[in-house]
């Protein structure tokens, strides 16, 4: 799950996608990580905004931002994102990887509420950072429900 800076939206799908295939006893077939397109915030913990969101739904994160990898792009199956930039840059990046396996898409193309776009809370509210969890919910949910 990608973002542009890894310390709002993605960690936010990463921890929400977690819960559930924990919730759904399906966690050993899954291996969820997210990152970030740029390398601004490595190593850094999500924005506390994001931090409470996921608190007040009864769930924690230890994540610390990292930026994707080639390895990546070779190792998982699905590399989900927020926006067309993301998507942008995502693309041009698995052009320079040989051997891409990762399904490259918007997570926002799972939205039951056809809600394409995940959009960045980061200048907004609280209120910005939970129209991001519900979206990341149905999303996460709506992917799940999909044969793999």
């Amino acid at each position: 799950l990608v973002s542009i800076g890894n310390i709002c939206r993605s960690p936010i799908a990463e921890a929400v996608f977690r819960k559930l295939v924990t919730d759904e006893k399906v966690e050993h077939k899954w291996r969820t990580d997210s990152a970030a397109v740029s390398d601004w915030n490595v190593g850094r913990s999500p924005d506390s905004r994001a931090l409470s969101c996921l608190r007040n739904h009864g769930i924690e994160t230890a994540h610390k931002a990292r930026q994707i990898t080639k390895e990546d792009f070779q190792t998982f199956d699905y590399i989900l994102c927020m926006d067309e930039s993301n998507l942008r840059d995502l693309n041009r990046k698995s052009n320079q990887v040989k051997d891409c396996k990762a399904k490259i898409e918007l997570l926002g193309t799972y939205d039951p509420q056809k809600q394409l776009i995940i959009e960045d809370p980061y200048y907004g509210n609280e209120k910005d950072f939970e129209t991001v969890y519900e979206q990341c919910v149905r999303c996460c949910k709506a992917f799940l429900e999909k044969p793999h």
